[in-house]
């Protein structure tokens, strides 16, 4: 039996919910923080597109990921947070081969777009050597957000798939830091590198030094830079119309790779990683690359 003052009492709770909502909202934007209301929409309703050389062949939300492999906890080193964390995960082969079938195996790169831009390139081969997993809650019921403490501190969220690797017993994987490891997946598609990405390449003529700097940025630069308008819609394009050896000392530029802060206050790039074999090493081959680049110019392509 309905009360007849309960549609007083529902309209007051709709006014005390909205209430609530424009509260918090207030809250959220005192603090700077947009992001912290993610947490109100339901993250197993967002769908997730998969792609192969460009063509869409599946959408799956999240809910649809639990009818296909099953959840499991997993301990990984948290690179972003330099510490030990759990998360709710799904092993990502089931996943694989459920869209692609085993065809995914022989394809050359996966590439996965983030909502925040960040645009990874991983070759397929490290899926196929090491346990890679979409983590998608903490495992101890936490907020799914971290400290980023390689981008100045700055609160993440890392919904809807966060892909991490089971790496407490891996040095490589332990070596690679962050890399590989995209939050605020939205997208996953196989490709073949030199399609996708055909102005990247440094010219044949390029030294030794350069070519091996061209593997290097693609680990480590390519998910957040653009070279002719190819790569990461997180960061600055580096090379068109003016290349970034062009206008920045050698010695400024190894700093703002290996140390982005001492070059800028709150910048939040990340610096390469420490962990990283003959890091210097690395640094001075990446300039190289960025500076034979700078001979192979491209008016990047206008996108739709």
């Amino acid at each position: 039996m309905v009360s007849p003052d309960s549609s007083r009492i529902g309209s007051r709770g709709m006014r005390v919910a909205g209430n609530f909502r424009y509260i918090q909202f207030i809250l959220v934007i005192l603090c700077g923080n947009v992001f912290l209301l993610a947490p109100a929409f339901s993250q197993n309703n967002t769908n997730i597109e998969f792609r192969d050389q460009g063509r869409v062949v599946r959408t799956l939300s999240l809910t649809d990921f639990g009818a296909i492999a099953a959840v499991v906890s997993l301990k990984v080193f948290e690179a972003h947070e330099k510490k030990e964390r759990a998360y709710q995960v799904y092993p990502v082969r089931p996943l694989l081969d459920h869209v692609f079938g085993k065809t995914w195996e022989k394809a050359e790169e996966i590439v996965f777009t983030s909502t925040d831009g960040y645009q990874p390139s991983i070759p397929v081969a490290r899926f196929l050597a090491h346990d890679a997993y979409f983590a998608f809650a903490s495992a101890d019921g936490a907020p799914f957000t971290l400290i980023n403490v390689l981008q100045n501190n700055e609160l993440v969220q890392l919904g809807p798939l966060y892909l991490v690797w089971d790496n407490l017993q891996s040095t490589a994987l332990l070596a690679d830091g962050a890399s590989g490891m995209p939050y605020q997946v939205i997208g996953i598609e196989l490709t073949t590198f030199a399609v996708r990405y055909p102005n990247l390449s440094p010219p044949v003529q390029a030294s030794a030094q350069a070519q091996r700097g061209f593997l290097h940025f693609r680990k480590h630069c390519l998910a957040c830079h653009t070279i002719n308008g190819e790569g990461g819609g997180k960061a600055p394009e580096l090379n068109y119309p003016a290349s970034v050896t062009e206008y920045l000392k050698p010695e400024y530029l190894a700093r703002w790779i290996e140390n982005p802060t001492s070059i800028r206050y709150n910048t939040v790039m990340p610096p390469l990683a420490k962990e990283i074999p003959n890091r210097t090493t690395v640094t001075q081959e990446i300039i190289a690359y960025l500076r034979a680049m700078s001979a192979a110019k491209r008016m990047p392509k206008k996108t739709p």
